[in-house]
């Protein structure tokens, strides 16, 4: 029985979430509101609050799966595996894959630009880096107790990602292809970790 409910509040969550950003990306992000969302997804805006407590996690709404994502990267990546090895490998694998965490494919320049025509939501994404980096501080620290420069290795990771995503959503929304630009985004990546490695060795 757990296990139905489960799948039912899963069900809900979702159905809310994809009524949400077809509201957003047809009309814009500030424009809807939570109740309109409610309306659409047919529930009442408490249960809309009950599964995201704040209108923008409607539309970033897989951040709780990057932070776990992130968590068990490094946590459970083999002995012999540097953390940083083991992020490249991971935020490569997304892309490949298509997978919506890599943030590159076709269509996702609607989703980016519904963000950055979000004041509300642009700020939730920096919000969103600064709760990475101190994941990521957090994790390095439980690895090698560094104590200050697990915060700077946390930071010059972020850093480094976030500039290069930031090329390849301007790619985007300039009508690249995304073909083209995944590959090209791979290049960043690779060469981003590399100079991290440099760096923190």
């Amino acid at each position: 029985m757990s296990g139905l409910r489960e799948r039912k509040k899963q069900e809900t969550r979702q159905q809310i979430s994809d009524m949400a950003s077809l509201l957003f990306m047809q009309r814009g992000f500030d424009t809807v509101t939570v109740a309109e969302v409610a309306e659409a997804a047919r529930v009442s805006t408490k249960t809309v609050f009950n599964y995201f407590p704040r209108k923008e996690d409607l539309f970033l709404d897989r951040i709780p799966e990057a932070t776990e994502l992130i968590t068990r990267t490094i946590r459970e990546r083999p002995a012999d595996m540097e953390p940083l090895t083991a992020l490249r490998q991971a935020a490569v694998r997304l892309v490949r894959e298509g997978h919506p965490l890599g943030g590159i494919g076709e269509g996702y320049e609607h989703f980016v630009r519904v963000v950055v025509d979000s004041p509300a939501l642009r700020a939730r994404v920096r919000e969103f880096g600064d709760e990475v980096e101190d994941l990521l501080a957090k994790l390095f620290e439980e690895i090698e107790a560094k104590g200050p420069w697990s915060r700077v290795a946390a930071a010059l990771v972020v850093a480094a990602v976030r500039s290069t995503y930031a090329t390849s959503f301007r790619r985007l929304l300039d009508g690249d292809r995304p073909e083209d630009i995944s590959d090209d985004h791979i290049v960043l990546l690779d060469r981003s970790f590399d100079a991290l490695e440099r760096a923190l060795a």
